[in-house]
């Protein structure tokens, strides 16, 4: 009987195409993850895939380049003092008869080895100090920010390169120092971010839930601004190898017998015109290894910024 009824069967056949409609306009797909999402977006950007490959070349020469020379950093070949680039001595050697090669393996692993303490120590301290003072308010958050912006006027580079040449160039002391003196400046930006944060409202019910203000910092408000501290930490290397680059080019940096790129780039400034490969070869690794971590975070923003259209859309 139904059969009969004029324009039935026209509406029952439409809607039994509407499942494969709405498959076709992507609502049937599979969710895509917000870690994939932002990889997603992370990879259409070139500048940050190339700063990405720079990136792990550098880190693989650190790692695997003295698997490649049959010289030590401290060896002293007195046969060849500040020879040019051969097949023994690949980037030649100093003065005292280094191999410029085997001291850039080294020089790369220590820079790094600073950069990343310094950087991920730095942004723990930041995070949680910022975002602890924006969280209690009141008293205790104009003590923290007092204290924040008179670390942020003191001479912090001539405290630096007194207490690393009393130290005699112990990277271990300049990794102290540089974290001591290089967190205010990110606590004040986490501060100024998570003070709208405290009021939303699963951190209101975790108050009123009796959670502690410790906990509340570390599980809720720190969490919420990750994206931000993760680009911090990149950009925060770039910054930690120029300081560390200018304290050891001026002497109060490493100090030898150890060797960073600091201390090459110093060696090689002074026999620039007679020499020029001990100055070229360190500088072409701190050029590579800022301009890499640069693209790596400018990448990281576009990529968690869901507003910016450099990644493309999703």
């Amino acid at each position: 009987m139904t059969a009969n009824i004029p324009g039935l069967e026209p509406l029952v056949d439409d809607v039994s195409s509407v499942p494969s409609a709405v498959e076709e306009r992507g609502v049937g797909r599979r969710h895509t993850s917000r870690r994939r999402l932002y990889l997603r977006r992370f990879l259409r950007n070139r500048g940050a895939v190339v700063g990405l490959a720079i990136l792990a070349l550098l880190i693989l020469f650190a790692l695997a380049g003295s698997l490649f020379t049959s010289y030590t950093y401290t060896d002293v070949d007195f046969a060849n003092l500040s020879s040019a680039p051969s097949p023994e001595h690949v980037f030649g050697t100093n003065g005292a008869g280094n191999d410029t090669y085997a001291q850039a393996v080294h020089g790369l692993q220590r820079s790094l080895v600073i950069a990343l303490a310094v950087s991920l120590l730095t942004t723990m301290i930041a995070a949680f100090v910022g975002a602890a003072a924006a969280y209690l308010g009141g008293l205790p958050e104009k003590i923290i920010l007092g204290v924040v912006h008179f670390l942020l006027v003191v001479p912090s580079f001539l405290i630096l390169a007194l207490v690393s040449q009393r130290a005699h160039g112990d990277w271990r002391v300049l990794i102290l120092v540089l974290t001591v003196f290089g967190w205010m400046f990110g606590a004040r930006v986490v501060w100024s971010l998570t003070t709208s944060l405290r009021e939303r409202e699963y951190v209101q019910a975790a108050r009123y839930m009796g959670v502690g203000p410790v906990r509340i910092v570390l599980r809720h408000l720190i969490p919420n601004i990750g994206s931000l501290l993760i680009v911090s930490f990149t950009l925060g290397v770039v910054a930690t190898v120029q300081s560390e680059t200018a304290l050891s080019f001026i002497g109060f940096g490493v100090q030898l017998p150890d060797v960073s790129l600091g201390t090459m780039l110093s060696d090689g400034a002074n026999t620039v015109s007679s020499a020029p490969w001990l100055f070229y070869f360190p500088a072409g690794l701190v050029t590579l290894l800022t301009v890499s971590m640069a693209l790596i975070g400018d990448g990281l923003r576009d990529a968690l910024d869901p507003t910016s259209r450099s990644g493309g859309r999703a």
